[in-house]
C-alpha cells in the first residue's frame, strides 16, 4: 500500500515529502496509523549520513505512537483501536542464542530496525516520520490509555526498548 512519508534524498537535501510503500499487514502484523513520533538525534545523524551506509530515501522515525488500524488473524497484544507504539527494531532472526533468550538487540544476525535497515524482502525499511507502519505483534508495544501518547513517544529513546521487545511493557 502507498503511504505519504517524508524522507531526506540525499545527505544534504532537506527532507521532502515522498511516498513509499508498505506491505500488507500479514498473520502476525499490526498496521498503526502514525499519530506522534519523536524527533531523536539519531534520525538527524542517519538522514546526513553521518555514520555512513544510509540508503536514500531515508524515512527517519523510531519513536513511534499511533492507533492500531488493522492486525493479522494470530495478533493477541494488541486491537483494533488500541493506542500502540514502534520503538528501534521491527524484526530479528529469532533463532540465534540471544533472540531465544529475549535478546532481540544483540541478535546475531543483526536486528532489523525501523529504517534504513535490510527488510529481508529485497528492499530496506521505512521509518515514523510516515503515515503509517506495519510490523510485527513482537516489535509492537500496547500504550496503555492513562499515558499521553503525544508523550509517550520519545519515552521509547529514553530506554524503555533497551529491554526485549518481545517481553510486556508495562507502565
Amino acid at each position: 500500500m502507498t503511504v505519504k512519508a517524508y524522507a531526506a534524498s540525499s545527505a544534504t537535501s532537506p527532507l521532502g515529502p515522498i511516498d513509499i510503500e508498505r506491505r500488507e499487514p500479514g498473520d502476525s502484523d499490526v498496521e498503526i496509523h502514525i499519530l506522534h513520533c519523536g524527533v531523536c538525534h539519531s534520525d538527524l545523524h542517519q538522514a546526513r549520513n553521518e555514520w555512513s551506509g544510509t540508503r536514500y530515501p531515508c524515512v527517519p522515525g523510531h519513536e513511534i505512537v499511533g492507533r492500531v488500524t488493522r492486525v493479522g488473524g494470530s495478533v493477541k497484544k494488541v486491537s483494533v483501536g488500541d493506542m500502540a507504539a514502534v520503538g528501534c527494531m521491527v524484526d530479528a532472526c529469532r533463532t540465534c542464542a540471544n533472540c531465544k533468550r529475549g535478546l532481540e538487540q544483540y541478535c546475531e544476525s543483526f536486528p532489523r530496525f525501523t529504517y534504513n535497515s535490510d527488510d529481508g524482502k529485497g528492499g530496506y525499511t521505512f521509518g515514523g516520520y510516515s503515515q503509517s507502519i506495519v510490523v510485527d505483534e513482537s516489535f509492537t508495544l500496547k500504550v496503555p490509555t492513562t499515558l499521553d501518547p503525544a508523550a509517550a513517544a520519545p519515552l521509547l529513546c529514553a530506554g524503555i526498548t533497551t529491554y526485549s521487545p518481545l517481553r510486556h511493557w508495562q507502565v
